[in-house]
């Protein structure tokens, strides 16, 4: 019997905005299963972005619990937070979050430096994750030098660096033009395939979470399974 890779029991999350309580998550209640590949929609402000957070492990919520990888993280002191997300999760972005001044090699190699040691064997998983993404002509080009799509997918490559239990996509595809975003998100939908990764992904372009396998939405914090 397969054991789910996250699981949110009542999930909640309440900001204080001018003095008054906003309640940016309710109750949520999820189970993503190893290698399933989920998006998550809903309008602006409907807590898309708060549960992504929460499950990454880079905010703590109100209420409720997250548990990742089979281990309780909600109340994992921040120390020890710090090496669940780097072990556990990868990210990716909007905006890439590329360092510029570092090749599309280096940029990929950046999350293995504690991970692995040995510089030769760093060079090789990026290479090689490189590869897989479809840039090993490029792994010398800094990001200014590559086009927004191929950006996006050097931070693809760098997610998988650390062979993480789970890829978290908050709008992937929102600097990207149609044509660009879609084939990054069949991209990440291969992932789940062909390197048996868990990807749980926000949008709010009903064409990306149609490629999806199952899509969840958030509606004014709650969420509702389609």
């Amino acid at each position: 019997m397969k054991v789910p890779i996250l699981r949110t029991i009542d999930l909640s999350k309440t900001f204080e905005v001018g003095g008054h309580k906003v309640k940016a998550l309710q109750r949520a209640n999820l189970e993503v299963m190893p290698g399933e590949f989920i998006a998550i929609t809903g309008p602006s402000g409907s807590g898309k972005t708060t549960l992504l957070s929460l499950v990454g492990c880079l905010d703590k919520p109100t209420e409720g619990k997250i548990i990742l990888d089979g281990v309780d993280v909600t109340n994992i002191p921040e120390a020890s937070l710090y090496k669940i997300r780097r072990e556990k999760i990868g990210f990716i972005f909007q905006s890439f979050n590329l360092i510029e001044n570092l090749s599309a090699i280096e940029n990929v190699e950046l999350p293995m430096e504690f991970s692995i040691k040995s510089g030769k064997q760093r060079s090789k998983k990026a290479r090689e994750l490189l590869d897989l993404v479809g840039l090993q002509e490029r792994e010398k080009h800094r990001p200014s030098q590559l086009s927004v799509g191929e950006q996006q997918r050097v931070a693809i490559a760098r997610a998988l660096a650390n062979g993480p239990a789970i890829i978290l996509a908050d709008e992937p595809t929102g600097n990207l033009d149609s044509e660009t975003g879609l084939s990054i998100v069949k991209m990440l939908g291969r992932l789940t395939t062909d390197q048996k990764c868990t990807v749980m992904l926000v949008t709010h372009d009903p064409r990306v979470a149609s490629l999806a396998a199952r899509t969840l939405s958030l509606r004014d914090g709650e969420l509702l399974q389609e």
